[in-house]
């Protein structure tokens, strides 16, 4: 089959209003690309429609609009178990009679491969995730982690060309969590399969993705590689939900080389990107790292400490500068000096930090 592993072209779902009220349309012209052998994340809030994505591509939920292709072949009317999709869902979905090699292999089993094919497979996925020895517990005899690794094992067991994951993590504690994000992530890029991955946390996207698809109220935001959305965010929603963000007034004054010339905080500054025409009122965005803070003289902004948080690698201040609040994060304070509440500092804003959001 041609054409990507997985597009959406202008997909839409719209459900029912609860008690014959209004129509909520939770999906709405949604439309990208996943490449082969590429992880793709779906990030959001609660009801911003990425599970709901993720639902449809595995034939759970039809779309109202649009077409959803595996392969350059439609899907839309194809059933679940005809898309040659493997989904890993968030509680797991394992069954609590069955012993973890019979979990794995239920699936072959259903397809009625032959039982030598079955133990073989069954074993070299175990072995692949980790789970070699634990072939006769159940369920219930496993810890969070293993039984999220036999989740995963049962899905890859088949062979699926597409594997969709549906916060698979969540219900891990957060230690745990950062360690199986990675091996999830070693395990895809060791078998090269194409997986989308739903989730509502930015850094399990950024650890993850290769592309991320920011979704806000049923709508794509921004696709893009985890740095590009970090630091050329397309939206204030996007610069907002993807880490922390110092927002901005500024006056466009003009081109500078490849950047522009700005006015922000009664300064003239430069901007290393962005495309506003001179006189046009803008928003600039610049990440907590890009504020660097030093003593009374050594910076174009005069400021104040309002307020101080110390992290040990870093410490995060809230500096009054002309009456606004920048948040500023400085790596090791212990080399770059220490400033307590109260006192008086300069800030400078990094250039190539600087961003200025595209006009709505």
């Amino acid at each position: 089959m041609g054409g990507s592993p997985v597009s959406l072209k202008g997909v839409t779902k719209v459900f029912a209003g609860r008690g014959g009220g209004e129509p909520v349309t939770a999906v709405d012209a949604v439309s990208f690309d996943v490449k082969a052998g590429e992880l793709i994340t779906l990030l959001g809030p609660s009801g911003c429609g990425k599970t709901t994505v993720l639902r449809m591509i595995a034939g759970f939920e039809t779309p109202n609009a649009g077409d959803l292709l595996v392969g350059g072949v439609r899907i839309n009317d194809v059933p679940p178990n005809k898309r040659g999709l493997a989904m890993v869902f968030q509680s797991y979905g394992l069954f609590p009679h069955m012993r973890v090699e019979e979990n794995i292999g239920y699936g072959l089993k259903l397809k009625k491969r032959p039982p030598a094919e079955i133990t073989e497979r069954v074993r070299s996925v175990m072995a692949l995730t980790g789970l070699t020895g634990l072939e006769r517990r159940y369920p219930g005899q496993l810890s969070g982690g293993q039984q999220q690794r036999v989740a995963v094992a049962r899905a890859i067991v088949g062979e699926p060309s597409i594997l969709l994951f549906d916060e698979p993590l969540s219900n891990l504690d957060a230690k745990l969590r950062v360690q199986m994000r990675l091996e999830i992530r070693a395990l895809q890029q060791r078998l090269g399969i194409t997986g989308i991955y739903v989730t509502h946390d930015q850094e399990e996207a950024m650890v993850l993705a290769d592309r991320i698809v920011v979704m806000n109220q049923g709508r794509v935001e921004q696709v893009g590689a985890p740095q590009e959305i970090y630091a050329r965010p397309r939206s204030r929603f996007v610069a907002d939900f993807i880490g922390k963000a110092n927002f901005l007034e500024a006056e466009v004054l003009g081109r500078d080389g490849d950047g522009l010339r700005v006015r922000l905080l009664g300064q003239e500054v430069r901007v290393a990107d962005g495309d506003a025409a001179p006189g046009r009122r803008a928003t600039a965005v610049v990440r907590p790292e890009g504020v660097e803070v030093g003593p009374p003289g050594s910076g174009p902004f005069a400021g104040r400490i309002a307020s101080v948080v110390y992290l040990g690698a870093q410490v995060a201040y809230e500096v009054e500068v002309a009456g606004t609040r920048l948040l500023a994060e400085i790596p090791n304070p212990q080399e770059r000096g220490f400033y307590p509440r109260g006192e008086a500092v300069s800030v400078r804003l990094l250039p190539r930090s600087l961003h200025l959001l595209p006009e709505a």
